[in-house]
């Protein structure tokens, strides 16, 4: 964990996603998402606040880098597990696995940044996870949409990086105005164990 609790994964993250969406602008960002900050992991909050209150203004780019970070953080995330574990849990039921995808989102919430906490629900293939203190979503002024979609593609790709096929959208989000951010969960079943790795599920 970083300076002021938060995490390297978010942050490399992020500079990831910017560098991917708006390589033209990727310098302008790195005045607080600097290399060295990166490497030593001490990227704070004011920051990261700054990086975000820019990125909102960047209109539809916003919902496309915190996507795109959201992708990164959930391979980064699973990539940081033991192999063996990553072996055993691909080759368990698939109910199984999904209790574990959320167990590893509940993780990858938490360690984005330690004001956050995660309440996971999931039955039958129809869950949740809610997330309270949502970094994305601490904004002085309402937002007309929510701003924690990367939470959502955080969950799906998790969930692809176990073979299973899953939707993940926000219904509920602090920044709009609603008390935490939700996101549903919708897991379809398995997917071939070759496929994983080459192809990511919609995020609404």
């Amino acid at each position: 964990m970083a300076e002021a609790g938060i995490g390297r994964v978010l942050v490399a993250s992020l500079h990831q996603g910017i560098a991917d969406i708006m390589p033209s602008r990727l310098e302008f960002y790195e005045n607080w998402l600097n290399p060295t900050g990166l490497r030593n992991g001490t990227i704070g909050l004011a920051p990261l606040l700054a990086v975000l209150s820019f990125l909102r203004r960047e209109g539809d780019a916003y919902d496309l880098i915190t996507q795109r970070a959201g992708e990164y953080a959930a391979e980064w995330t699973v990539a940081g597990m033991s192999p063996v574990k990553r072996w055993l849990i691909r080759r368990m039921p698939s109910g199984m696995r999904a209790q574990y995808a959320l167990k590893v989102v509940r993780r990858l919430v938490q360690r984005a940044y330690a004001g956050s906490r995660a309440h996971m629900r999931l039955r039958r293939g129809a869950g949740s996870v809610t997330v309270r203190g949502s970094i994305f979503c601490g904004v002085r002024d309402r937002s007309v949409e929510p701003l924690c979609r990367y939470y959502a593609t955080a969950v799906a790709r998790v969930f692809l990086l176990f073979n299973l096929q899953a939707q993940a959208r926000v219904t509920e989000c602090r920044a709009v105005g609603d008390a935490a951010c939700l996101v549903a969960i919708a897991v379809h079943g398995a997917r071939p164990a070759r496929d994983a790795s080459h192809q990511l599920l919609g995020v609404e």
